[in-house]
């Protein structure tokens, strides 16, 4: 396991995931003796898998886990054996199974915070036409684990469990501006590794939205992550010390020009979280 400073020693018991999985692809596993390695390549397998993909084929989901194909080979036969993932004799392929979906479905039942939410959420969704989400970190991505979208001909083509960008969404640039400064700066390191050629442009992105969480509450993302979606962010911090979530509030960028993003949806998503703490406070 790659060793950190003492400085950032708290840091990384939070962040692991990221180095773990950088680890487990290299045959690396450290001298944890309490970690399992077969558990740990199972979940690496099934997280190959993401929205609207399709089926996987051994050598695929190799590449994609940076394991070596046997291993992949006895790893899905297993899974598959435990209805984690369907076998499409076929297409000599997998697919998620169900199992995986009660897994998740676990998960969300569990999360309180999305009851409380989803009325503020939906309500600033229509009010704006635009799609109001909320976010949990995962590696170096935000994943949907709520969602509101307007009844509006025109609206992000994004849902539960849709995948997004850490760095470079508003959604993931509130969560990075609102962490301590020693575990922004641990994921802004791997975020440099992973976007070498990138990281000049996304590190003034992700400084900028610091500076804009500071002054004014909440983040922009205008066409950075893609050049036709606009959208503005806010932190969300659990009052029983749960990881940092964030929301976003946005849409098309011709409809939502960073006028309107600074001067109307910014602040009212920081009224929306401000709402859901107090909510959450009362309970």
């Amino acid at each position: 396991m790659i060793t950190v400073p003492q400085s950032r020693r708290r840091a990384s018991r939070l962040l692991l995931d990221v180095d773990t999985a950088r680890d487990l692809a290299g045959g690396k596993t450290g001298k944890d003796r309490q970690f399992v390695t077969a558990l740990a390549r199972g979940l690496e397998i099934l997280r190959a898998f993401v929205p609207n993909d399709g089926p996987l084929g051994n050598q695929e989901i190799a590449q994609r886990t940076g394991l070596p194909k046997p291993t992949v080979s006895r790893l899905t036969h297993t899974l598959t054996r435990l209805g984690y993932l369907n076998y499409l004799e076929r297409l000599e392929k997998y697919q998620l199974g169900t199992a995986v979906l009660s897994l998740g479905y676990a998960v969300l039942a569990n999360l309180g915070i999305r009851m409380i939410a989803r009325p503020f959420m939906q309500e600033l969704s229509d009010y704006a036409g635009a799609s109001v989400s909320l976010g949990s970190r995962d590696r170096l991505n935000m994943v949907y684990v709520e969602h509101c979208r307007p009844d509006a001909p025109i609206t992000l083509r994004l849902d539960l469990g849709s995948r997004i960008p850490l760095a470079t969404t508003a959604m993931g640039r509130a969560l990075l501006a609102a962490l301590p400064e020693d575990e922004r700066s641990y994921l802004m390191e791997h975020i440099a590794e992973a976007e070498p050629k990138q990281w000049p442009r996304i590190k003034a992105g992700i400084e900028q939205a610091v500076e804009d969480y500071r002054s004014r509450g909440f983040t922009l993302s205008a066409g950075d992550w893609q050049a036709d979606v606009h959208a503005v962010g806010v932190p969300l911090k659990p009052p029983d010390g749960s990881p940092v979530l964030a929301l976003n509030c946005g849409g098309p960028a011709f409809l939502y020009d960073r006028k309107r993003l600074v001067s109307e949806l910014g602040p009212r998503l920081v009224n929306l979280v401000r709402n859901v703490e107090a909510a959450l406070g009362r309970q």
